[in-house]
Formats: C-alpha cells, sequence, structure tokens
C-alpha cells in the first residue's frame, strides 16, 4: 500500500528537553512532542497500524464501518485514518469529555454518538460507551478497532520507542506516562528494548482514580486515562513502579508549561511531567527522565484546563 498520502505523516516527531520548570539540580526531564502528529496526538500511531494491518489482512475492506468506544483523542485518529483509507468511522463518545474533541471528529467525517454523563469520567460511564460500541459492531459492514484489545495497538506505538532511543542514544534512566489501556507506554518499552536501552518503567495514574496503586478507580478528569478497569496492554512485570498524580498538579502544570516552557499540552502530558519532575528530583544530576507530550492542548480550549 503506497505511503505517499497523510498517513506518512505519522510519526518522527520532535523531542524536547525541559528547562524552565525543572530545578537546576534535578535529572534532564525530556518530552516527545506526539502533538507533531496529523491529529495533533500519538494516538495516530495506533490508528495507522490498526486499521492499515486489518485492511491487509481483509478484516475490512473500504466502504466497511469501523466501530470504537473513545474519549476523543482515539477517535480523532481513527477517523482521520479511515478518511484517509476510504472507511467509514462510527464513535461512541461522552459529554464527560472535550467537546472540540467531538468537533473534531465529525471535521474529519465520522458519526458521533453521545453518551450522557454528572460531567466527569467514572467506571460506569466507560462500560455504558463500551456496551454500545460492541452492540454497534456487531452489525454486518462494521468492524470493531478493539483499541483495548488488538495487537495492532501496541506494535503501533513500537516506533515512538525506536525515535526516542535515536534521538538520546540510548541513554535514558527511565520513562514514564500515564496509562489508559497502556499500549503506549508498552509499545514504546518494546522499541526501546529493541534499540538496547533498559531504562526503569513507571505507569501513571490520577490519585484520583488510584486502580493500579489502590485497587479501586473513581471519578475523574484526566481524558484518555484512568478507565475504571485494568490496562489490558499494561504488563506489570516489566514495571519498576506504579505511581498515582493528583489531577490538579497536572493541570497547574499544563497552564505553566504553555506560559514558561512554550509547551501546549493537555491533562495527561501535564500528569506525566509533574511525574516526571519528581522522578528528576530523586535521581539528580548526571540522570534521564524521558516522558510522552500525548497531544495538543488545543484539544482542551473552553474546558476547564484553559476555560
Amino acid at each position: 500500500m503506497s505511503r505517499a498520502n497523510m498517513l506518512s505523516a505519522v510519526g518522527n516527531t520532535p523531542i524536547i528537553r525541559l528547562e524552565q520548570v525543572v530545578p537546576d539540580d534535578a535529572a534532564e526531564v525530556w518530552v516527545k512532542l506526539e502533538s507533531g502528529n496529523p491529529t495533533g496526538s500519538y494516538k495516530d500511531r495506533m490508528a495507522v497500524s490498526v486499521l492499515t494491518r486489518a485492511l491487509e489482512r481483509g478484516a475490512v475492506k473500504p466502504g466497511d464501518r469501523v466501530v470504537e468506544y473513545t474519549g476523543g483523542s482515539t477517535g480523532t485518529a481513527l477517523a482521520f485514518a479511515a478518511a484517509v483509507l476510504g472507511l467509514k468511522f462510527t464513535a461512541v463518545f461522552s459529554d464527560a469529555f472535550s467537546e472540540s474533541k467531538r468537533k473534531s471528529m465529525v471535521a474529519y467525517g465520522a458519526e458521533v454518538l453521545v453518551e450522557p454523563s454528572d460531567g466527569t469520567i467514572t467506571p460506569e460511564l466507560i462500560q455504558r460507551m463500551k456496551s454500545r460500541a460492541y452492540a454497534l459492531a456487531a452489525k454486518p459492514g462494521s468492524f470493531y478497532a478493539d483499541q483495548f484489545g488488538s495487537p495492532d495497538v501496541r506494535a503501533g506505538y513500537n516506533p515512538m520507542g525506536r525515535e526516542i532511543a535515536d534521538s538520546l542514544d540510548s541513554e535514558i534512566d527511565l520513562f514514564c506516562s500515564a496509562v489508559g489501556t497502556g499500549a503506549a507506554l508498552m509499545g514504546a518499552l518494546d522499541g526501546l528494548v529493541a534499540a538496547g536501552c533498559r531504562p526503569d518503567v513507571v505507569a501513571l495514574e490520577p490519585l484520583q482514580s488510584p486502580l493500579l496503586t489502590t485497587g479501586t478507580g473513581g471519578p475523574h478528569k484526566v481524558e484518555g486515562v484512568g478507565v475504571g478497569f485494568y490496562p489490558p496492554f499494561l504488563d506489570r512485570n516489566l514495571l519498576s513502579e506504579t505511581r498515582a498524580i493528583d489531577q490538579e498538579d497536572a493541570f497547574d502544570v499544563c497552564r505553566r508549561l504553555a506560559r514558561e516552557e512554550g509547551l501546549f499540552c493537555g491533562g495527561s502530558t501535564g500528569l506525566n511531567v509533574v511525574a516526571a519532575i519528581g522522578y528528576a528530583r530523586q535521581l539528580g544530576r548526571g540522570k534521564r527522565v524521558v516522558t510522552l507530550g500525548c497531544d495538543s492542548g488545543s484539544k482542551y480550549l473552553g474546558g476547564h484546563i484553559f476555560g
């Protein structure tokens, strides 16, 4: 399949070192800027991997409908990839997530079905979205993207790890990221290991929904992570630690990053950076911490972070 189209713009994103928000006596903190992808999110990597591989093996064909439940970034990425590949896309979404994400999916031609909420992301809401998506995907001519199960999801993030290793000569002491499915963290780790890099690895979650650290989820406002059930791609055997970060600290850092570093990001990136700075303080000078800039802050304008 030719890649002389917008799919070829996915990946090879920049990586930058934070300068203003990291203490002088701390380790280096580097952020992989996935907002450089076409829809402004690392989810583009997953969407291209899932849909191109499904087409190649005949699991879906042009004109078929792709279905997924989503907080918006995955849905926007799938809508983008579907548009390029001649597929239709239906997203099961909720008003608990950013309205700008709904509009982005619609702009790419997606059908967006909205589940009502009380304004917070809860395990019960996620289950309702999931059930609705499953029912739609069972209809003829439909393909379930399966962001929480398809091996093509994790494989899509492998190049991200290789890019990080190449940029930093594989000299990385700790790699941390918030998890939704766990695929980005584990897939990037696959790429790092393949490049000969074996850093300590930490999975992050919102303190308001500490399923990994305490066994109990809860309502929170960090979109795209803390889905209320165990991340299906997350392998605890490969983790050095799991850590819960207060969402309010994450949102505060989002605002600081924009004003002090020129880095415009969403809540999950803010959560990542809070944790990365904490580990940088622990490790001290001469060490290197890497985390992910999951998406662009433009997806959250008018919401609680930048409203």
